[in-house]
């Protein structure tokens, strides 16, 4: 597993393909702050919670200049069901050989249930402009993490 990210590391860069069938790299981001967050699997109940409170609080988040972008391993197909599903306003990219969510020290062994295994440690980065990570936040919950996000960011 890769070392955790800490403030001022470069957040790596990636090109993933995402929910509506194209790109996005994270580059194309530069010049605007970024929450990317990582999450086990789509459509699970705590991975929707979490999608939806990002997409209730999107508008908010814009407004103080943040693009939300989400990151999982599952395919492009069950992405766009999730979207659709859920009306998810941003983009979820797809890193199915996890290489990007390892980089991120976002893959590894975790505790669930009592049992060790490996999996997305969910976990949030906030980007800066410069494409340096801000914040990083490991082994997050899915419920209450955006409000607690938004506390932590000053924006409530």
């Amino acid at each position: 597993m890769t070392e955790k990210l800490t403030p001022g590391d470069v957040a790596p860069d990636f090109t993933l393909p995402t929910a509506d069938g194209g790109q996005l790299a994270l580059k194309s981001l530069l010049g605007r702050k970024v929450v990317l967050y990582a999450y086990p699997a789509a459509m699970t109940p705590g991975c929707t919670k979490q999608a939806c409170d990002f997409r209730d609080s999107l508008a908010s988040l814009k407004a103080q200049g943040y693009e939300v972008v989400g990151i999982s391993p599952d395919k492009p197909e069950k992405l766009a069901k999730f979207v659709e599903r859920d009306a998810i306003t941003f983009p979820l990219v797809s890193d199915v050989d996890k290489s990007v969510l390892d980089a991120y020290a976002a893959y590894g062994e975790k505790m669930n249930y009592g049992k060790v295994s490996m999996g997305v440690i969910r976990s949030t980065f906030v980007i800066d402009e410069e494409g340096k990570i801000e914040h990083a936040f490991y082994n997050v919950k899915a419920t209450g993490h955006v409000a607690k996000l938004r506390r932590d960011l000053g924006l409530d």
